[in-house]
């Protein structure tokens, strides 16, 4: 790789030591690289994080300096240029990001060196309808969630397999993760872990008013419908779709949000192959 593109969070890198003495060691070698200017971003446009308009169309990688939630926050906005992004952890222990501050510069020389492979993953596509009229699209990396907002009761929610009734849940909310977001909110509710290189959906219940729910997997050619149902007496419920726990939308009883899978993908950079094993290993604490 010769070209790169640098995205920082800068909550986490304020003053921008790391992301310089990174930028500085690229052009030392000879590379090209380029940093999100902040400053010049149009505030106005119809991004989350970074405007893809500055990435130059030659962008062979896309270094993002952060945590998992600016890595997915720069792959919703950088979809459309199909740009692999290799994430540089800047803070806790995450899934995504490849590498910590200790291992930044012998992993820019893989990337240098052109030792490293590219990982698809799948991204979640969802349409939300009132009525039959689109109110949002959107798409999500990790999980599009369905939940009740307003009063703290849990609320019944459909779920369509395919245009076929599959089931009701009374409850907090549905979460529809990939397998990339298995790892997040959908385990902390006890959805299991699913290897990021897996085609599947993931469906979970969160906080169910029931003893025996439990999560479902279903291929990822399969399209999930999830409806806001009637409260008690017939009175209408609210709730809202959550995209990667970012962009939002309000729904009410009737509304429908359709899932499936995107036709675009997140292409991230790995430089071992066993990262996500190393990283399970860790996060549970067997050394």
């Amino acid at each position: 790789m010769d070209r790169f593109y640098i995205i920082t969070n800068t909550m986490k890198d304020r003053e921008l030591m790391v992301t310089r003495k990174i930028a500085e060691y690229l052009t030392s070698h000879g590379k090209v690289c380029r940093v999100r200017d902040v400053a010049g971003e149009d505030r106005s446009g119809d991004y989350h994080y970074t405007d893809a308009d500055q990435i130059p169309d030659d962008t062979e990688c896309i270094l993002v300096l952060g945590g998992d939630g600016t890595l997915l926050q720069a792959a919703r906005d950088t979809v459309e240029k199909g740009i692999p992004l290799f994430g540089i952890n800047l803070g806790t222990l995450g899934y995504l990001a490849e590498v910590g501050r200790k291992g930044i510069y012998p992993a820019l020389d893989h990337l240098m060196e052109d030792r490293y492979e590219i990982e698809h993953r799948i991204m979640l596509n969802g349409k939300v309808y009132r009525r039959g009229v689109l109110l949002k699209e959107d798409i999500a990396l990790n999980d599009i969630v369905i939940s009740r907002s307003g009063a703290p009761r849990v609320v019944r929610f459909n779920n369509y397999i395919n245009g076929t009734y599959l089931n009701s849940y009374s409850a907090d909310g549905i979460i529809i993760a990939t397998p990339t977001g298995s790892t997040g909110y959908s385990l902390s509710a006890g959805g299991p872990l699913i290897s990021p290189a897996a085609s599947l959906l993931l469906m979970t219940p969160l906080a169910p008013h029931t003893l025996n729910s439990r999560s479902v997997v279903f291929p990822s050619d399969d399209t999930i419908t999830v409806e806001i149902g009637p409260g008690r007496d017939e009175r209408e419920e609210h709730g809202m779709a959550s995209f990667d726990g970012d962009t939002t939308v309000e729904m009410v009883t009737g509304d429908k949000i359709i899932i499936s899978k995107s036709k675009k993908d997140t292409r991230i950079v790995k430089i071992s192959n066993i990262s996500f094993l190393e990283t399970l290993r860790e996060k549970m604490g067997n050394n």
